[in-house]
């Protein structure tokens, strides 16, 4: 599979836990939780394979997009410690939509930006044989990926 196409699949799966949790009504804190740990779990992945694997290669096959892979990794600073956040707290916690709120909103900017700024630059920079060679080694380093948001590079930068 393609690198770009993989990552917009998982923009697309954390979409749509983001729409799950805008649905579920004030009383469903169980759900909510369960919501909220699936996105980090989603999101700690993708943003692990993004900054292991992908930035690297479109920072050497795209130099042209530099600035937005630099500003794409503070934005991941900010979401894997929101995550951290989000992990432990309690979804009655008053302060618990209002986080996964500005969490999902900083994530849409994000997906946004990357998907109609700068994927095109990469693709076309970068080619259809780069694109899936990179984007098996995304898939196998999934695996490897960790399950605390903190372990991520772009959280101690």
């Amino acid at each position: 599979m393609d690198a770009i196409v993989l990552l917009k699949d998982d923009h697309k799966t954390v979409e749509k836990l983001f729409k799950e949790f805008e649905k579920a009504g004030d009383g469903a804190h169980k759900k909510k939780r369960d919501i909220v740990d699936r996105i980090i779990e989603e999101l700690t992945t993708h943003a692990y394979i993004e900054e292991e694997i992908f930035y690297p290669a479109a920072r050497e096959g795209a130099p042209d997009t530099v600035d937005h892979i630099l500003e794409s990794v503070e934005e991941h600073h900010v979401v894997v410690w929101m995550l951290s956040e989000l992990r432990g707290m309690d979804p009655e916690d008053e302060r618990f939509v209002a986080k996964v709120t500005v969490l999902m909103e900083n994530v849409r900017h994000h997906v946004e930006e990357e998907e109609e700024e700068w994927f095109p630059k990469v693709r076309e920079a970068m080619g259809r044989n780069r694109l899936q060679e990179l984007g098996e080694r995304m898939e196998k380093a999934r695996a490897e990926a960790p399950a605390d948001p903190l372990a991520v590079s772009s959280a101690g930068k």
